[in-house]
């Protein structure tokens, strides 16, 4: 069909209803016959068995709905804290979103999380309250924690009937015309005057600002919904496609896309799903490569619809699809020209772990599958040391690392075991300081680095400068020095990658015969190490953000265990008969305590966390972690591995 398209993600916390809501809206607009169940593993998004097994979304789906002459291609994304990986790269696809919140549990850190990415990217977002049926909403109570925790520009449609039961009835609300004029005579000067002289407004005027300001994210539409009993579910698919914005771009532009997501085809390869932002993708085109390596040909594009694919050929702005032959792409690449919307990292590996193969002559196997799987989320990082045979993986959580051994085993037949998950810590330097590499020999090089290395404030990332002269170092060789830095900071004296340090090049020297193209390449990580020595190395331990909500009874015992895992917590608030604690735990001494608080509060207790970044490790907490590789204070050694590896 030709007409509007809208790209839209179902994005919530765990447990919210967000693959209910997604069902109904797919039975409302008449794409499926009957609405599958998360209970009975028959969803239509959920197509993954291990997905069907546990009734959580392990990975992103996408899957297309018409209706009312707009294109909807939804993608339902998992709540599960462990697969934010997933809902970041959706993100970056997304014409409009609706965030679902349970009516009884409220605004959970996840919600927050998602609310400050949204806000972050700019992307138009519905509020949806679901599960108004069940006993204990609160909808009074979660509207207000909206409007502390994320937005006071809330603009409710509904109202609920008998909330708590199932008998409930989802409403227009009687004022909800009269409020939206209101809000639209504080953005709209035209408006206010009508407003004021309480002229009658045609609705379609009213609906014009209304669109224009859920577009600039000046005003948020909140519904609600029974999604397990459809109710409401036919005014959030109007909702949608009346107020969300639908994608723009332009065909005869430069080639933007964004790769969300990927997936492999026994049959046909690797899938790149992707959305066009401008320009457009046919068969047998060649596109370059996002690392810059030559083109690769486009063999077939096809559209999904859940597991159903059609052939398409072609894919114009605004349109998703997979494309197959690009082999080497993988999930987040840009293709062409960056879309203009700022990144936004949900997801941050805070564990490792030690990948073994069960039988020691399917190790190759079992190499190859992880790379795989390592495509289709560049999180797990996977890292073979050849020095001791180990294969590394970072993880997100114990849950992702269940869901991975499943899944080797469905999809490859190969029992894959792992080592407890330990903590990923990093270091920065205690103090600026300079190191300096002199590698004139073996000839032929020639290659002089002097880098003075500074500590920045948390989070601060890394940092590079040059303040040296194309007639002192030439442009080429300083730009050699700054790609060297990621691979050179993967690993400093400690063992952990180093972070929060700007480093910058105070000299350099080369000489016009003797300087080969890679010498800096080589003689940069030792200038780097050398650094780290002078300066000293701080160890840094990741954080967490908790709230945890239980009976009254056990706040006691909840608070002796935050200071035994040294957090820092707020003052408890009490209502009703129990508690909610908001604290900051050190992620080495907090891992097992989800467990062990479902134990404590037999499993009526509410424990969620995100991650806050890091902090310096008290005196004697912490590990440090044995170097893989050869270290490049290890200078002769370095050298020779290093010109073999680059020749």
């Amino acid at each position: 069909m030709k007409g509007p398209i809208l790209n839209l993600g179902i994005l919530a916390h765990a447990d919210a209803g967000k693959t209910t809501v997604t069902e109904q809206l797919l039975l409302r607009s008449g794409s499926i016959r009957q609405a599958g169940s998360v209970d009975d593993g028959t969803t239509h998004t959920d197509w993954l068995e291990v997905e069907r097994r546990r009734g959580i979304s392990v990975r992103a789906a996408s899957i297309s709905l018409e209706y009312k002459g707009v294109r909807v291609n939804l993608i339902d994304t998992p709540g599960h804290v462990d697969f934010l990986g997933e809902v970041e790269r959706s993100l970056t696809v997304l014409d409009g979103a609706v965030l679902v919140l349970s009516a009884v549990e409220g605004v959970q850190a996840q919600t927050r999380l998602l609310w400050r990415a949204l806000e972050k990217m700019g992307i138009p977002t519905l509020l949806v309250v679901n599960k108004v049926d069940r006993a204990g909403c609160d909808i009074p109570g979660v509207l207000e924690q909206l409007r502390q925790e994320c937005t006071t520009r809330l603009l409710p449609a509904q109202q609920v009937e008998e909330a708590g039961s199932d008998s409930c009835q989802v409403l227009p609300l009687e004022s909800f015309w009269e409020d939206a004029l209101a809000w639209a005579a504080d953005h709209d000067p035209e408006l206010a005057e009508v407003y004021l002289e309480e002229r009658p407004v045609p609705r379609e005027r009213l609906l014009q600002a209304l669109r224009e300001g859920v577009a600039q994210r000046q005003v948020f539409p909140v519904l609600f919904a029974s999604a397990k009993g459809g109710k409401g579910m036919e005014a959030l698919l109007e909702g949608v496609v009346t107020l969300l914005p639908p994608a723009g771009g332009q065909e005869d532009g430069a080639l933007s896309a964004v790769v969300y997501q990927v997936d492999h085809d026994p049959a046909m390869g690797k899938a790149a799903h992707l959305r066009v932002f401008s320009g457009a993708l046919e068969n047998r085109d060649s596109i370059p490569l996002p690392q810059g390596d030559g083109t690769q040909k486009i063999t077939q594009i096809r559209r999904f619809y859940g597991q159903k694919a059609v052939d398409v050929g072609r894919l114009g702005p605004g349109e998703v699809g997979a494309v197959y032959g690009l082999s080497a792409v993988r999930a987040g690449d840009v293709l062409g020209e960056a879309p203009p919307r700022p990144a936004c990292q949900l997801a941050v590996p805070l564990l490792q772990v030690q990948a073994f193969a069960q039988e020691p002559d399917k190790l190759p196997a079992s190499v190859e599958a992880l790379q795989e799987l390592s495509q289709e989320d560049p999180l797990l990082d996977l890292e073979w040391v050849p020095e001791s045979r180990e294969l590394h993986l970072r993880i997100t959580g114990k849950i992702q690392l269940e869901v991975l051994t499943e899944r080797i085993q469905q999809r490859y037949g190969l029992a894959v075991s792992f080592s407890e998950p330990t903590v990923i810590y990093k270091e920065t330097p205690a103090s600026a300081a300079q190191g300096e590499e002199v590698y004139l020999a073996p000839k032929p090089c020639w290659a002089v680095v002097r880098l003075l290395v500074e500590p920045l404030p948390r989070g601060s990332g890394i940092q590079f400068e040059s303040i040296i002269k194309e007639k002192e170092l030439p442009y080429r060789y300083q730009n050699h020095v700054r790609q060297s830095l990621p691979e050179a900071l993967r690993q400093g004296r400690k063992g952990w990658e180093v972070t929060d340090a700007k480093f910058t090049l105070i000299g350099g020297q080369h000489h016009h015969v003797h300087t080969h193209p890679l010498d800096f390449f080589v003689a940069t990580p030792v200038a780097v190490q050398r650094a780290l020595v002078n300066s000293g190395t701080l160890l840094l331990e990741p954080m967490v953000r908790v709230t945890l909500s239980a009976q009254e009874e056990l706040l006691g015992k909840v608070i002796r265990d935050m200071v035994a895992m040294r957090g820092a917590f707020d003052t408890p608030i009490l209502h009703q008969g129990t508690f909610t604690l908001e604290a900051d735990l050190p992620v080495a001494t907090s891992l097992d305590y989800p467990t062990a608080f479902r134990s404590m509060t037999s499993g009526k207790g509410v424990y969620a966390s995100a991650f806050l970044g890091y902090q310096e490790c008290p005196p004697g907490e912490g590990k440090e972690a044995p170097r893989r590789g050869v270290d490049p204070l290890d200078h002769a050694k370095w050298i020779l591995t290093a010109r073999s590896a680059m020749q």
